[in-house]
């Protein structure tokens, strides 16, 4: 009998026989957030791809934003999420092997994105607005699935260092920048397109790698793109079923960079192995695990003890797409609570119209909008590095916002969870993976005291850094009186740096603050940077999210932030 069928009237005095297991009718509840364009409907992307340079790229972000916004491509990551890698140390006849199975989903996202230049478009087509366009790409790709972008975030940063020694970039740039993926676990000679990971920390060290206890002996001469030999661990090597690695050990010469193949040129199994997959509480869908080199290949890029200054440029790119997932993070974090707002309703009145939602959506949004503007300028920089202030400024930029924007994402995705309620907590919502890979950047590529370290020794090395990034700021002056008074206090407090270490949060919170501050004024919406100047440069508010002061027009922004779907 069908449920809804009413039963023979048998017994009229209860009526609530009449119809068998009908309890409700599901109501109140917003459509799912599928099939929308991540590019289209995301209004300060649009606005930033276009002033930062890239309005060349504007189909193809088009494009790029409906395939990340299909439910099929959604799905891909829930899947990949559910399923994490199984590490395999041996096949069934006992024969090493160190092999990783990925679920299929986790392999059509590395398809995505490598058919897509996700890791190679600035170095295939360098140019005007090209770092960020692909900026603008790895945003939408990573609000679906953030995981699995850690191998081509290192694939792409790779190039940068590989060059240093041309010979090695001679055999592997062309298969680096392939655009395909070949998940196979083969000899890289046998392949047409391949992945690229790194190598640095170890346990008695970590952040701090000069403390690093690998060797590297010499099988012949010594030096540049020279074959040695490593022997050691390495505690935290993401995606180690990637194609070769840079790696850092302890040359005759001091700490050095190494690439480092998977396999050997003679199609046998290089010596290195795989002691065990790390058990993260996020990035489910990357592997991460502990490896010993036991006499592996690899060879020299650079001299014997430039180790870090060779893989510096590497490592700076990885923070920049740190900058970004974080961003991405933050941008899919308001898109779901401002989505949900939107539809459902409360006391009579939808979410997303009552005074006090509106206050927490608004600086939600702010907040996302801020990292954004702040990250395609930083991309901005990067496309023309033969312009001195713009060199100057990426250096400083990068380790200011990867600490900032990063450490920001926790509390953002937190607060957005709580805007959805309860069913944001459960796993079949995407919140609950926003929330756990939200410490991910803050951690990785240098914590936050690695980031404030490393500005101060940019101010150290190069202090026209500090002069070309007050300069930058400064372009907004004029704008509003706020701004004003924070620049002029802080640029006083940067006078004497002598205890910068001690107060170096306090100082590179604010240089983050009057950067995206100077941004929003000059080129967002005057409700977003009326309020973002009242919310971030004056005190008296509370620190949650939530404070903006009387007079800010937060349906404005909610407005700017929120996509249109269903």
């Amino acid at each position: 009998m069908n449920a809804r069928q009413p039963r023979p009237d048998t017994n009229a005095s209860q009526p609530g026989d009449r119809y068998l297991a009908v309890t409700h009718e599901v109501t109140n509840q917003p459509p799912a957030l599928e099939n929308y364009n991540l590019f289209e409907q995301d209004t300060a992307l649009r606005e930033a791809t276009r002033r930062e340079g890239a309005q060349a790229a504007h189909d193809d972000l088009v494009a790029f934003g409906a395939l990340a916004g299909a439910a099929e491509t959604i799905d891909l990551g829930f899947r990949a999420n559910a399923n994490k890698p199984v590490f395999n140390s041996h096949d069934r006849f006992g024969h090493r092997i160190d092999d990783i199975d990925f679920h299929p989903a986790y392999h059509q996202l590395m398809d995505i994105a490598f058919r897509n230049g996700l890791h190679s478009s600035p170095w295939t087509h360098p140019g005007k607005g090209a770092h960020v366009a692909r900026a603008a790409k790895y945003y939408m790709h990573s609000q679906v699935e953030a995981a699995h972008c850690c191998p081509i975030t290192m694939t792409f940063a790779a190039i940068p260092s590989i060059r240093k020694q041309p010979e090695l970039a001679a055999d592997w740039e062309t298969r680096i920048l392939a655009n395909s993926y070949d998940r196979r676990n083969l000899p890289d000679s046998q392949k047409a397109s391949v992945t690229i990971g790194m190598a640095m920390t170890e346990k008695q060290g970590g952040s701090d790698v000069r403390a690093n206890s690998t060797r590297a002996y010499p099988t012949g001469p010594r030096g540049p793109g020279q074959a040695y030999e490593l022997v050691g661990h390495k505690w935290f090597v993401s995606a180690p079923m990637c194609d070769a690695f840079l790696v850092l050990a302890q040359a005759p010469g001091g700490l050095s960079c190494f690439l480092m193949p998977r396999w050997r040129p003679d199609g046998s199994k290089n010596a290195w192995q795989i002691q065990r997959l790390k058990n993260k509480m996020g990035n489910v869908a990357n592997a991460s695990s502990e490896v010993e080199l036991r006499g592996a290949l690899a060879w020299l890029i650079g001299e014997e003890g430039r180790g870090v200054a060779t893989i510096i440029e590497m490592v700076a790119m990885t923070r920049f797409d740190c900058m970004i997932g974080s961003s991405a993070g933050m941008r899919q974090a308001i898109a779901q609570a401002s989505h949900h707002c939107r539809h459902r309703s409360a006391f009579g009145h939808h979410l997303i119209d009552q005074p006090l939602m509106q206050n927490v959506l608004a600086d939600l949004a702010l907040e996302s909008e801020a990292a954004l503007a702040y990250t395609l300028r930083v991309a901005r920089a990067l496309d023309n590095q033969d312009q001195e202030h713009e060199r100057l400024l990426a250096r400083l930029a990068t380790p200011v916002g990867k600490y900032w924007i990063c450490k920001r994402t926790p509390n953002h995705a937190y607060e957005a969870m709580e805007c959805i309620g309860g069913s944001g907590v459960m796993e079949d919502c995407i919140m609950p993976r926003l929330f756990r890979e939200s410490p991910v950047n803050a951690i990785w590529e240098g914590s936050g005291n690695v980031q404030c370290l490393d500005t101060l020794r940019a101010l150290q090395k190069e202090p026209e850094t500090l002069d070309a990034y007050f300069r930058e700021a400064a372009e907004a002056k004029g704008a509003d009186r706020r701004f004003d008074q924070f620049l002029a206090q802080l640029q006083n407090d940067f006078a004497d740096i002598s205890d910068f270490e001690y107060r170096a949060r306090n100082l590179v919170d604010r240089l983050a603050l009057v950067m995206q501050a100077s941004l929003l004024l000059r080129h967002s919406d005057k409700a977003v940077a009326d309020a973002f100047c009242a919310a971030r440069l004056q005190s008296g508010g509370g620190m949650n999210y939530g404070n903006l002061p009387s007079g800010t027009d937060p349906a404005a922004i909610i407005k700017r932030a929120t996509p249109v779907v269903g």
